[in-house]
């Protein structure tokens, strides 16, 4: 009996206990909302539009100029079609060329430079750094009327060489990264080296670049980025010769030509983004890692 009456009067006590537990999570669910409010929009914002490409490029003609969002039939052959009324391959194949040769290019050149800026002390250094600055600063629509000119003379009009080429002479954005992280490395590490008999190659090589992988990775992708996506140079120098085309003039001419078919064009466009958002995420860590890092040291 004593027993009983002592346990009755806590089994009411555990209501109040629920209630505090479900006003605790209400108010963490809360909290998460208004915390993460901005970045979800942000989220919805940005992912809409690929969500739209991608159900759109799944639809038939005709669903594809009614209001509807959700595709009745899901036609993948619209994919497979694109390869049938195009060179996509021809366009790829070109795109990757001038992409791949003028990332590589740009490392080649941009890195010693780079290295020269923030780790040699040389008369005319700073002004040389300024003029890197300069060289960011001013649109490449300048200098285009006397750089065309010149690959005209040289009989490189209608190729990509004239994009491709001029990666050899450094990218003013690249070295300006680059030596703003290369600022960040401890001097004691090359000192070392030296004291060890390296080289200045040697230690670049060994020492530097391991060290920098981060920043040579975000270069890399910026400038494989913006190759993919240029327009206005191939558009330029290559628009005469249809079998030198980028994506970027292929899917422009292809527009032009299905401007009814929107479920053609957009299956297009999904392609090829394809390539650039798998390269962003396979690289996305060293990427965040490689900006993130880089400081502005000067």
């Amino acid at each position: 009996m004593s027993t009983a009456l002592a346990t009755r009067p806590q089994a009411p006590a555990s209501r109040p206990r629920g209630r505090t537990a479900r006003r605790v999570r209400g108010r963490r669910i809360l909290y998460w909302i208004a915390t993460h409010a901005l970045a979800v929009a942000l989220a919805i914002m940005f992912i809409g539009p690929l969500v739209f490409i991608a159900l759109t490029a799944l639809m038939t003609d005709q669903q594809a100029l009614t209001s509807q969002l959700w595709p009745q039939s899901w036609n993948w052959g619209n994919f497979t079609e694109i390869f049938e009324r195009s060179p996509l391959l021809l366009w790829i194949g070109n795109t990757m060329l001038y992409a791949g040769l003028g990332t590589a290019f740009m490392l080649l050149s941009s890195i010693p430079v780079a290295y020269a800026l923030a780790r040699f002390r040389f008369p005319g250094r700073r002004a040389a750094f300024l003029a890197v600055i300069a060289m960011m600063m001013l649109p490449p629509q300048v200098v285009a009327v006397p750089v065309y000119l010149i690959w005209a003379r040289a009989e490189l009009t209608g190729t990509l060489w004239p994009l491709i080429l001029p990666m050899l002479l450094g990218d003013a954005f690249s070295i300006f990264l680059l030596r703003q992280f290369l600022l960040t490395i401890p001097r004691d590490y090359t000192d070392a080296a030296r004291v060890d008999g390296c080289s200045d190659f040697t230690t670049l090589v060994r020492v530097v670049l391991p060290m920098a992988r981060p920043a040579i990775a975000a270069v890399a992708l910026f400038q494989f980025f913006y190759c993919w996506n240029d327009y206005y140079g191939p558009l330029l120098y290559a628009s005469t010769n249809l079998d030198n085309w980028t994506l970027s003039i292929g899917l422009a001419s292809f527009k032009a030509l299905h401007s009814v078919q929107w479920n053609l064009t957009m299956a297009a466009t999904l392609l090829v983004m394809a390539p650039v958002i798998v390269v962003f995420f396979l690289a996305q860590r060293v990427f965040i890692e490689g900006v993130t890092l880089t400081g502005v040291k000067g």
